[in-house]
């Protein structure tokens, strides 16, 4: 969590419910702040407002704040969605308090982030999903998200008793896990708790069975695109650990051509890989009751890895950008068929990441593409994983059918 003070600012019921949570976290709240006083974070609160002139006074009263919010420090807006008003004044001063948290993390300085929290119309601030999420938002682990805006539509989800374990007891399978964001994400996750199925091509092997060995896991040597790798998965982790609970889709291609140049091979063999694996693994996972918990219990996760090209496009990636965009409408749909199995399935959109493949492209444009996003620096495996991680939790059980961006706020795409 973020040292020093955290202010909480906002007239409605929702800032005292926040306020007296954070209490709770030992942390130290104030609804006041001395002028040059260092804040560690400030939450603005937006649910009492009905009309655009509403914004103004919690709106400025957040800015002048803003020059005492500490180097890496955090501000969330926290509103009711804007697609549950049918009032059109309403709607307005919801989608206001959007544009005003994309424009503010523009301004944040020294690695500080603005993201907004969005409740459903009628939950309880005080449920555990909201407060999963705004420890997300206020923690470390959110350091590369920036301008991005966390959904919470329900009151499911269980808050740990150990919020350093909160996936303690739990079973994961992290596909692509041999190297890179893959391996990361084994390691967080074993880090936060649970045991690890780390999945990847025969090829990577050797790889993979190194990250088996750090993340005291098993290692299952398989190729996504068979017909039968959901149904592997599923015997694999039914023989060796009795349970599945966590199902992380990160195996990835690219097979990069102008679609004026593009051949069949590059076209399938990305599709195949990107999206259509996920779907036919998903099919056999649903249909399995390994994959199912009792009802009262934390459901079972499921979390893509998209991208920011399959939102904004990319020059020379129409097949990438095509099953990237795929994952977020795949995810978008099957929320319905998780919440009938107290489950939730969310999408990841990493921008620009440091890793072994991204330091192979020329200096020039690696430092461009470290500049265009408002934290004007890449990103790191370790928080496209931190991000997942979160997802996964039994406390983001409110939270299904998203597409969350860690990109530091890319300047291309919404």
């Amino acid at each position: 969590m973020v040292p020093g003070p955290v202010v909480v600012v906002g007239t409605g019921t929702v800032s005292d419910e926040i306020a007296s949570l954070l209490l709770t976290w030992d942390l130290d709240v104030r609804r006041h702040v001395e002028p040059r006083e260092r804040v560690s974070a400030v939450i603005a609160c937006f649910d009492a407002i009905s009309t655009p002139a509403d914004l103004s006074e919690t709106a400025l009263g957040l800015g002048r704040m803003l020059k005492q919010v500490a180097p890496s420090g955090r501000v969330v807006t926290v509103f009711r969605s804007p697609d549950a008003a049918s009032d059109p004044a309403l709607r307005a001063a919801r989608k206001g308090v959007e544009g005003l948290t994309r424009s503010l993390a523009h301004e944040m300085r020294a690695g500080a982030t603005a993201n907004g929290l969005v409740l459903a119309e009628d939950l309880d601030a005080g449920a555990p999903s909201v407060a999963g999420g705004l420890r997300f938002l206020l923690s470390g682990r959110s350091a590369f998200v920036s301008g991005q805006f966390l959904t919470v539509d329900s009151v499911n989800g269980v808050l740990p008793g150990d919020w350093d374990r909160p996936l303690e007891g739990q079973v994961a399978v992290v596909t692509g896990a041999a190297r890179g964001i893959g391996a990361s994400i084994a390691e967080v996750l074993h880090r936060d708790g649970a045991q690890l199925i780390v999945v990847d091509v025969p090829a990577a092997g050797e790889q993979l069975a190194a990250t088996a060995n750090r993340v005291s896991g098993t290692a299952l040597q398989l190729d996504i695109t068979a017909d039968d790798a959901g149904e592997r998965i599923l015997a694999h982790a039914r023989q060796h650990y009795g349970r599945l609970d966590i199902v992380v889709h990160n195996a990835g291609i690219t097979r990069d051509k102008l679609l004026a140049n593009m051949d069949p091979a590059r076209w399938d063999s990305v599709i195949a890989v990107n999206i259509e694996a996920q779907l036919r693994m998903n099919r056999a996972l649903l249909a399995d009751d390994l994959f199912n918990r009792p009802e009262g219990t934390s459901g079972p996760r499921i979390v893509s890895l998209a991208s920011t090209s399959g939102i904004a496009g990319n020059r020379g990636q129409t097949n990438y950008a095509a099953s990237k965009a795929g994952v977020m409408g795949m995810v978008a749909a099957s929320s319905a068929q998780l919440e009938a199995r107290h489950g939730t399935i969310n999408a990841v959109a990493p921008g620009f990441i440091e890793t072994e493949m991204t330091a192979k492209i020329p200096f020039a444009t690696r430092e461009v593409a470290r500049r265009l996003n408002s934290l004007n620096q890449g990103g790191r495996p370790d928080d496209v994983a931190e991000t997942i991680a979160y997802l996964a939790s039994p406390a983001a059980g409110g939270t299904s059918g998203l597409t969350l961006r860690v990109c530091g706020q890319n300047l291309v795409g919404a």
